[in-house]
């Protein structure tokens, strides 16, 4: 029988590594908001300040999507660079 060395990690199994455990929700409410922006094709009429812009509800939920996933983006990156200048 051959024995592992006390040192020798385990092997993780892919849900429990902590970049999936954080990219996973970002993937899954993506993938329900995509299907909800695409199931919705009418066409709306939209107020930018004083023109009125007619287009499909799909583009104007799939620029708030867009804007929405720049704004985590950017907040997580300036979180995490923040935590990496505090001394320990």
């Amino acid at each position: 029988m051959a024995q592992t060395s006390p040192d020798h990690k385990a092997r993780q199994s892919f849900l429990t590594r902590p970049g999936v455990r954080r990219f996973l929700p970002f993937v899954l409410i993506s993938a329900v908001a995509l299907i909800f922006i695409f199931e919705n094709r009418s066409d709306v009429e939209i107020r930018l300040l004083v023109p009125i812009v007619t287009m499909p509800l799909w583009g104007a939920l799939l620029i708030a999507w867009g804007l929405g996933v720049l704004a985590c983006v950017f907040t997580v990156r300036r979180r995490s660079s923040r935590h990496a200048r505090q001394p320990r």
